[in-house]
């Protein structure tokens, strides 16, 4: 066929796949948007033009608010027409031990959650045209130094397990005909919540060192970049499991080495493994397992990192957070 044919048959195909065009300004459902992540994309869309509003568990105090309770079975039929839902919502994992209680807090903040704005969604009589639906790359487990990407298998254990059910709980959705997007996120690199919060303060006070063998494989990503990856997945024709790593990921020994290296402290003291199972619990185990997770449907729908590395990522939260501080 000549090159016209293919353009016109291209066309269709995005007009079919329920993309929003690129300039479309869309209207976006937002839950669990004050998290680290969901707040970074609640700005980034609210600066590209669309229309945001957010799912929240308080009365709502304007129009750009609806409240819900997550833990009910929802009706979603006076919220308005959507062109795509965001759903971030669910308990911190490395917040609190992990006791019995806590660990049904985890999945029940993401799978019953999940499955309820699912089930709301696919009974609307216009649904929208896509669901982008957090989950983890604890989803394949421990994996040792195998590069893994999104066709590699599910992994054991209880963050996996957790993932497994999550990502099944977007069925209806999906059956629905609404394209849904599973987000694989990694290790989500920012000074402003989330494991690095912790560690960085640790690193510049001079204690931070690695964890165990330091040999584990830790998937990372820029806050910067996480964001503009689940705005990217908005308007391209993604479905399915989409990794949120960074190209390259390091050994946590590797990583220790470039914290102390980029805020200039000597990292001497390694953490034992016996001495963090005996401080986070089980979380430790999770910590420890190693996990080499490649973003191949993002780089190959033609992504590009700001931060492709996580050096990259480490030097531009410093200087956020140095710009944040000095009022700039």
């Amino acid at each position: 066929g000549c090159n016209a044919c293919f353009s016109n048959k291209l066309v269709a195909q995005v007009a079919d796949c329920g993309v929003p065009g690129h300039d479309e300004h869309m209207r976006i459902l937002i839950a669990g948007s004050s998290g680290l992540i969901g707040s970074a994309v609640t700005d980034l869309l609210v600066d590209q033009h669309h229309e945001v509003v957010r799912l929240v568990r308080r009365p709502a105090l304007t129009a750009s608010e609806i409240q819900w309770d997550p833990t009910q079975p929802l009706d979603a039929s006076t919220w308005g027409r959507f062109d795509a839902v965001i759903n971030l919502a669910g308990a911190g994992v490395g917040d609190h031990r992990w006791t019995p209680r806590y660990k049904q807090l985890i999945r029940d903040s993401r799978v019953l959650t999940t499955q309820h704005l699912c089930d709301a969604l696919a009974a609307l009589p216009n649904p929208p045209s896509v669901l982008i639906n957090a989950s983890a790359i604890g989803w394949y487990g421990d994996t040792g130094a195998v590069p893994i990407d999104e066709t590699s298998p599910g992994g054991r254990g209880f963050l996996a397990q957790v993932c497994e059910e999550w990502e099944a709980a977007t069925t209806e959705a999906a059956q629905a005909g609404i394209r849904v997007v599973l987000l694989r996120t990694g290790l989500v690199v920012s000074s402003r919540g989330g494991a690095w919060a912790r560690l960085i303060p640790l690193f510049r006070a001079g204690v931070g060192g690695r964890l165990g063998n330091g040999q584990q494989f830790w998937s990372a990503i820029s806050l910067h970049d996480a964001a503009r990856a689940i705005a990217f997945c908005l308007d391209h024709p993604i479905s399915g499991p989409v990794n949120l790593t960074c190209p390259g990921p390091q050994t946590n020994a590797q990583i220790t080495k470039t914290m102390a290296e980029v805020l200039g402290r000597s990292a001497v003291l390694p953490v034992p493994s016996a001495a963090l199972r005996l401080i986070v619990g089980e979380f430790a185990d999770e910590t420890l397992g190693s996990q080499r997770v490649l973003p191949k449907r993002l780089m190959d729908a033609g992504f590009e990192f700001d931060h492709p590395t996580f050096e990259s990522a480490l030097r531009a939260t410093i200087d956020s957070n140095a710009m944040v501080t000095s009022g700039a």
